[in-house]
């Protein structure tokens, strides 16, 4: 019985300990909440003039610091990807620069307020397995279509898709541009968009490429023509033959299949090809454009939010930093 009394005093007692704990722990925070309200009763004039001046400023600030953010989605053409990259990073390398006279000399008014130029993918795996622009593609979307499965059974698509040597096949890339102030598409957008469209050797290749676009075309609508031809005489060779009208429609119909299948496998090349020829336009194609968008990146815009903040926190660290130092003062002169 002793032995069961002994054995529950230590719990007892480590028991009262733990509430004197927890006790001791609720009135520290009781205290503290009570001494913040003392602070904020004893300087609320200088906390309120601190809030009232860091809303101001901050509103100041964010009207005089707006950045604005335009978008040029294009299409590199004729395997352009790697030189309009290449593009990008030199006027990325002039805007550290600050060669400001290189910028007026491609057409950019005001590259003064030119804040960064970047470019990245628009990652779209599902254009870059299957592109249906053009019928010549079907041997490279298979190619691209294995290469997507053989990665997507090592279990790294998801970094491989982000890659920046993989992401360069994409179709559509975005031009990223940051003004100080906003500007417009003469003053920025097109004299850069005219940059990147200016060079020797892609242009005779263009030119080439529209040139064989407008043969094929016409080449197509002769065959075509061609084609309707030889189904009208077919269809009046049948006509002519009613006696054995059954005979020459079997030995027939084997032709009229293959003569329509040429026909829409022609006119769907046709149709392709128009629009291969609206994107060579340009061996850089502007797809759309967007300009003006007020940048809410960073700390724009949101000044006024975080200067009163500031204010007060500065405010309450050298208060406590003054206190702690009367206190270690009146310690060593003790």
């Amino acid at each position: 019985m002793s032995t069961e009394n002994q054995n529950n005093i230590p719990e007892e007692i480590d028991l009262g300990i733990l509430l004197k704990k927890i006790n001791g722990f609720f009135s520290n925070i009781a205290f503290s909440i009570f001494k913040g309200m003392l602070f904020v009763k004893k300087n609320i004039v200088i906390l309120l003039a601190l809030i009232i001046s860091g809303v101001l400023v901050g509103y100041f600030l964010d009207y005089e610091n707006t950045n604005y953010e335009s978008n040029i989605i294009v299409s590199p053409n004729l395997g352009t990807t790697d030189y309009l990259y290449s593009k990008i990073d030199l006027l990325t390398s002039k805007l550290k620069e600050k060669d400001n006279a290189f910028f007026k000399s491609i057409g950019i008014q005001n590259p003064e307020n030119l804040s960064s130029i970047e470019i990245e993918p628009i990652i779209d795996i599902y254009s870059f397995v299957n592109n249906n622009t053009a019928i010549a593609s079907n041997a490279q979307n298979t190619q691209n279509f294995e290469l997507m499965k053989l990665l997507a059974e090592s279990g790294d698509i998801n970094k491989v898709i982000k890659d920046k040597v993989t992401s360069k096949n994409y179709p559509y890339h975005s031009i990223h541009i940051v003004t100080t102030s906003k500007t417009n598409a003469k003053s920025t957008i097109n004299p850069i968009l005219k940059y990147l469209n200016t060079d020797e050797y892609f242009e005779k290749i263009l030119n080439v490429s529209k040139e064989n676009v407008e043969i094929k075309i016409k080449k197509d609508e002769e065959i075509i023509s061609q084609t309707d031809s030889l189904i009208n005489t077919l269809t009046s060779n049948l006509s002519k033959n009613q006696k054995s009208s059954n005979l020459v429609y079997n030995n027939e119909n084997n032709q009229f299949n293959t003569l329509f299948e040429l026909k829409n496998t022609l006119i769907s090349e046709i149709a392709n090809k128009k629009i291969e020829r609206i994107n060579l336009r340009s061996f850089i194609k502007e797809i759309s454009t967007v300009i003006n968008i007020k940048s809410t990146k960073g700390t724009n815009g949101k000044m006024k939010l975080l200067l009163p903040i500031l204010f007060l926190f500065l405010f309450i660290s050298v208060c406590y930093i003054r206190k702690f130092y009367k206190k270690q003062a009146s310690k060593l002169n003790r």
